[in-house]
């Protein structure tokens, strides 16, 4: 068995199992994700200012370009959890809904969850007027959790789900419409 096929496994083990051990796992997981995704988002920034990198974008530019993204991402960000909440699970993969959400934004993307982070960290990079943001942390970190979504999340979802995900992911596109 490959390292990614243990990491499917004990995902797909704590998801289907014990519901004590899915909620105190559910805010470890998240929290860690969103730690992981706070540095991709501030490193770059506080590197343009500890190496004073001159800002791409000036004022007011800066605020009518990002704060639409950032409202757009964050309205995907709460209307996806909240569909996750009302579903009985979190978006967190060790806790999830027990059933296939195909509603919402989740009728015209597997992760609008997702596109959504990504709206924001990109609003982030313009706001701050950051190079390094826009042009390598932000595509890096969309490679990295594309990968992880591909080759982890969806073979558990395959997995719990079965081929009513199969079929879903075969007409819905994984981030944008």
């Amino acid at each position: 068995m490959t390292i990614r096929e243990k990491i499917i496994s004990i995902i797909h083990k704590i998801a289907t199992g014990n519901r004590i051990k899915r909620i105190v796992l559910a805010p470890i997981v998240g929290g860690s994700f969103s730690i992981i995704t706070f540095l991709f988002a501030a490193i770059p920034v506080y590197l343009d200012r500890v190496f004073d990198n001159p800002g791409f974008i000036s004022q007011p530019l800066n605020y009518i370009l990002s704060i639409p993204l950032a409202i757009a991402g964050i309205i995907l960000g709460i209307w996806t959890t909240l569909i996750f909440f009302r579903s009985k699970g979190t978006p967190v993969p060790v806790n999830p809904p027990p059933i296939l959400i195909t509603g919402g934004p989740y009728e015209y993307t597997r992760n609008p969850m997702h596109t959504g982070l990504f709206l924001i960290m990109i609003a982030s990079g313009i706001y701050f007027g950051s190079l390094l943001s826009l042009l390598v942390f932000t595509p890096l970190y969309i490679f990295f959790d594309t990968l992880i979504l591909k080759f982890i999340e969806e073979p558990e979802l395959e997995k719990r789900l079965g081929e009513d995900y199969v079929q879903y992911k075969k007409r819905t596109p994984m981030f944008f419409p």
